[in-house]
């Protein structure tokens, strides 16, 4: 046996896998170790490597390739501004929505609960914050996510009939999405829960003469395609969640021409330029509608296990699967991992809230770190652990979406369409990029940072995947 007799004669190194400090042992005595990175699939649990095991199939695959091909195939439009009870499909006078999976108002934070305080008032269902209460815990206001009306809302999300929304179409598959206009990025804000006389004036404004400006600039086009914007931004530094200066720079680049053609006064156009040009973070509520209108014509594709929507409502985080149509697997929320600004810490942060990681869901914010250096910087990380975020989002996607390409990864297409499969086996779950918002309601942004899902959404989806579509 020359070989084994070779190996004998030779000095010993040592491989290992499992806990590095058995490697860090063997070097600490002068003997050679190579750690490997390794963990058993779906952390050795035999219920989920069965049922990862019963769907390692060809059809699951074809699956998720039509779901992805329906992705990419859509053309996501800016077409209107309008009420939201115009054209919010099943919207109504006592319904409200809210980011997240369903939840009821006794069990909603601070900060969704100011909101909903902000437009009950908005709506003449009270004039006072406790009267709003009181009115929302009564029985006679309904409650429904934002998803469930086509709808992304930031933070708390809430959307209430006289409230402006954009309008987004998508041009291949016709079908469409809505979303609040951001109120600004300082001052009193419903997105954080706030309800003083400001912010009810500032949603008034916004409702009448900027949405009669905006309608008037849309309508002299076809539309405004926001793909194309999208891909710009992330070529100029924006992830397209956290980081929007980019995005919200080529936006109104893009309505200049349709608001000189709009007919309407030049005061009033001048307010609504000086509006959107002081909020950095405008294109967010670009990136979220126009990520939601591409991911609903992936839904209900038969056996694909495709995340086709995540979100979270500051108490739970709920996933969709296109397989599995409309139902919602929850775990709860998580914090926000990053920095404060000056004065706060972490017995003033809310759990993670808002339907905005709709953008890591189609393949950018927290995906396409590696492109964002500046924001990576703002959460106390390096641009070359934002790379690395990137790259590792590869192992858990089903495709790499050639419309949003990543420069520093020599213009390899953003990892896009989550597969509940690979997030189980790998143990891997998506990075998300957001803020951290106060837990009173009111109080605002406080943060920003890095966050993630439960793992319990995946093995709770994975689970109910394999039910339906696993073979025995």
């Amino acid at each position: 046996m020359p070989n084994a007799t070779s190996l004998l004669k030779g000095g010993l190194r040592a491989v290992n896998l499992g806990a590095e400090r058995f490697c860090d042992d063997l070097r600490s005595q002068g003997a050679p170790c190579v750690h490997v990175d390794w963990a058993p699939p779906a952390k050795g649990s035999p219920e989920l490597i069965r049922a990862l095991a019963s769907l390692d199939s060809a059809e699951v695959d074809a699956a998720n390739e039509a779901a992805l091909a329906r992705f990419y195939e859509a053309s996501p439009h800016l077409v209107d501004f309008a009420l939201a009870k115009d054209v919010i499909p099943g919207m109504r006078k006592n319904l409200v929505l809210h980011a997240g999976p369903p939840i009821a108002w006794e069990d909603m934070c601070g900060p969704m609960r100011g909101a909903i305080m902000g437009v009950l008032i908005l709506e003449g269902f009270a004039s006072t914050p406790e009267e709003a209460a009181e009115v929302a815990a009564s029985g006679a206001i309904d409650f429904e996510p934002c998803h469930h009306h086509d709808t992304v809302g930031p933070m708390a999300g809430v959307i209430s009939s006289s409230m402006v929304v954009q309008v987004f179409e998508n041009k291949t598959h016709g079908n469409r999405a809505y979303c609040p206009v951001p109120e600004g990025m300082g001052g009193k804000l419903l997105r954080y829960g706030a309800y003083d006389p400001e912010c009810i004036d500032n949603l008034r404004w916004m409702a009448s003469e900027f949405r009669e400006v905006m309608h008037a600039a849309l309508s002299t086009s076809d539309g405004i395609d926001v793909r194309s914007l999208q891909f710009q931004a992330l070529h100029m530094g924006d992830e397209g969640h956290n980081r929007n200066k980019a995005g919200t720079s080529m936006l109104l680049r893009a309505l200049f021409p349709l608001l000189l053609k709009s007919g309407m006064p030049l005061d009033k156009v001048e307010r609504c330029v000086d509006f959107i040009n002081g909020n950095d973070g405008y294109f967010l509520s670009i990136s979220m509608p126009s990520s939601k209108v591409c991911l609903d014509v992936a839904r209900d594709v038969e056996g694909s296990s495709m995340v086709t929507a995540m979100c979270r409502n500051g108490v739970e985080f709920g996933i969709r699967v296109s397989g599995l149509g409309d139902e919602w697997f929850t775990g709860p929320a998580q914090w926000v991992d990053g920095l404060y600004f000056p004065g706060f810490g972490d017995d003033d942060a809310n759990l993670d809230m808002g339907d905005s990681c709709i953008t890591e869901t189609a393949g950018i914010g927290g995906f396409a770190l590696s492109g964002a250096p500046a924001i990576v910087q703002l959460v106390g990380g390096t641009a070359a652990e934002g790379v690395e975020i990137s790259k590792r989002m590869y192992e858990i996607t089903i495709g790499e979406n050639t419309n949003y390409s990543q420069p520093v990864l020599n213009f390899r297409g953003s990892p896009t369409g989550i597969d509940i499969r690979k997030v189980v086996e790998t143990g891997i779950m998506p990075v998300i990029t957001t803020g951290s918002v106060h837990k009173k309601a009111g109080v605002g942004q406080i943060g920003a940072g890095l966050t993630k899902p439960p793992m319990e959404c995946f093995e709770k989806a994975l689970k109910a995947f394999a039910r339906r579509y696993g073979r025995e």
